[in-house]
């Protein structure tokens, strides 16, 4: 007798840059939270497939491959197209962890669709799957000190001092609002943690 562990009907797709030069940046808050994700659910995301690391869990219910985009964030689309295509899912069932820059430090906002609001990972999954109607994670990096800083800089600087606690407390609750959207629906994520 065969068991078929179910099929995989939800992606979530961390958002970062690879390497170690990336580590710990604003950027890589989605890397970040994918990390903290791994501690809570005892998973490794590190199978190399579809241009990203990859894991499978199950997250009440479902079935859910994680992912962590092994190409430049600009191209993460090419990631998420991938494994869309390969397990036949919809957009709204492709959950995106991104980091962003016009909310404080630390604050979690979760969407149901939206634009890329300048976010080039965003953008990229957008055009390569379809449009933006898929659910998004946002965490806050905060914005530049002023309005003369660099915005490249800013977003490939790393978290200090007490950014960098407020940081590790608000991808715990990001990883954690992954698994209540997945499990009891976005609007009681929404009202949870927005």
């Amino acid at each position: 007798m065969f068991f078929h562990k179910k099929p995989i009907s939800w992606i979530v797709v961390f958002l970062g840059n690879p390497g170690p030069k990336y580590e710990g940046t604003r950027h890589n808050v989605g890397f970040m939270t994918a990390d903290a994700f791994e501690k809570k659910h005892d998973v490794k995301i590190n199978k190399l497939k579809f241009h990203a690391l990859t894991a499978s869990c199950n997250i009440g219910s479902q079935t859910v491959l994680l992912m962590k985009p092994q190409t430049y964030m600009n191209l993460s689309g090419n990631a998420a197209r991938e494994a869309m295509n390969f397990y036949k899912i919809p957009t709204d069932h492709i959950l995106v962890v991104s980091d962003d820059l016009s909310m404080s430090t630390g604050k979690i906002r979760i969407r149901r669709s939206g634009s890329a609001g300048g976010h080039n990972g965003l953008k990229d999954i957008i055009a390569k799957c379809g449009g933006d109607g898929f659910p998004r994670i946002k965490v806050g990096v905060g914005s530049p000190p002023h309005p003369d800083f660099d915005i490249v800089d800013w977003v490939l600087g790393t978290f200090k001092n007490q950014d960098a606690e407020i940081m590790a407390e608000a991808v715990s609750k990001a990883a954690d609002a992954i698994e209540t959207l997945i499990t009891d629906g976005i609007e009681k994520a929404m009202a949870k943690y927005n």
